[in-house]
C-alpha cells in the first residue's frame, strides 16, 4: 500500500530518538503477580523492567482505578459490574487472592497511586484506556486530563492507547500534547486517516499480525509499530529482529534473561 507521511502531528509527537524501552510488562506483572495491582508493578520493576501496561476504567462515582473486565468476577472476590461500584467499594476488594494466596488482600489501585509508584521508579507507562459500556468518552477524557496532570512535571510522558476511537478522541482533546497510540488486533486501511486526525505517534496490533511489510509501512508514515503479546523468547527475537518497536509481555523472568538489551531505552532502535 501507499503511505504518505502524515503532516498535521506536532513536532514533539515525532519522537526520534524513540524514548521507551522495547519491552513493556504487561498488566504490571506479567504471570507473576496478581495483574493491574500495586504488586504487580512491585514484580515488574523487580524483574528489571522499565516500562509497564495497564488498564484504566473509572469507578460509579468517576474514580480512574485499574482493571482489565468490565466485571469483577475473574479477579477479585466479589462479582458483577465493575462499574456498579464506587471506588471506596473497589478499594475494598481483595483482588490477589484469586492468583496466589501469598498475593491476599492485594487491592483494586487508583490511578493516581499508580502514576506516583511509576514516577518514583522512572518507569515508562503504556495507558490503556479501558472504558466500562458506554463510558468510552468519559473514560477517555477523565483518564486523559489525569494523564497530562499526573505526568506534567515528567520528561518522558504516558503512552496513551485504547481500543475505543470514541474514548481516544476524547483523550486527545483532554491531553492535545501527550503521545498516543492506535490499538487494535489487525492493520486495516481505514485505520490510517483515524491515526492521522488522532496524531498518533504509534500502531499497536497482535504480534501474529506483524510482517516485515506492515513494519516498514508504518515507520513510512513516522510512526512505531508495538506488538502483544509476546511469550515465546523465539518469537520474540524474530519480531525484535523486524525492528517492532515496542512489545508487551507476561514473561517476565525469561524475557528480561535473554533480552535485557531491551529492557532500557538505550536498547530501543
Amino acid at each position: 500500500m501507499s503511505i504518505e507521511m502524515p503532516t498535521n502531528m506536532p513536532t514533539n509527537m515525532l519522537l526520534d530518538p524513540w524514548p521507551y524501552p522495547r519491552l513493556f510488562a504487561h498488566r504490571g506483572g506479567g504471570t507473576h503477580a496478581p495483574e493491574n495491582t500495586m504488586a504487580a508493578f512491585r514484580k515488574g520493576l523487580k524483574r528489571g523492567f522499565h516500562a509497564v501496561e495497564f488498564d484504566v476504567k473509572l469507578s460509579s462515582d468517576g474514580v480512574p482505578m485499574l482493571m482489565h473486565d468490565d466485571t469483577l468476577d475473574r479477579t477479585t472476590n466479589a462479582h458483577g459490574p465493575f462499574a456498579a461500584r464506587t471506588a471506596s467499594e473497589l478499594a475494598k476488594l481483595d483482588a490477589g487472592s484469586w492468583f496466589d494466596v501469598q498475593f491476599q488482600g492485594e487491592r483494586i489501585p487508583t490511578f493516581a497511586e499508580v502514576a506516583e509508584f511509576l514516577k518514583a521508579n522512572r518507569m515508562a507507562a503504556n495507558v490503556e484506556i479501558k472504558p466500562c459500556p458506554g463510558r468510552e468518552a468519559e473514560t477517555g477524557s477523565v483518564v486523559g486530563a489525569m494523564c497530562a496532570r499526573l505526568w506534567e512535571d515528567q520528561l518522558l510522558p504516558p503512552l496513551i492507547s485504547s481500543f475505543s476511537l470514541e474514548a481516544l478522541r476524547a483523550a486527545r482533546a483532554a491531553a492535545p500534547t501527550l503521545p498516543i497510540g492506535f490499538l487494535a488486533e489487525s492493520f486495516e486501511p481505514a485505520h490510517l486517516p483515524l491515526m492521522d486526525e488522532l496524531r498518533c505517534v504509534s500502531f499497536e496490533c497482535a504480534h501474529q499480525e506483524v510482517t516485515p511489510a506492515l513494519v516498514a509501512d508504518i515507520h513510512a508514515t513516522g510512526r512505531r509499530l508495538f506488538a502483544y503479546t509476546v511469550n515465546d523468547p523465539i518469537r520474540m527475537k524474530s519480531i525484535l529482529a523486524l525492528g517492532v518497536d515496542g512489545v508487551f509481555t507476561d514473561a517476565l523472568a525469561v524475557m528480561a534473561r535473554e533480552f535485557s538489551e531491551s529492557l532500557s531505552p538505550t536498547g530501543a532502535g
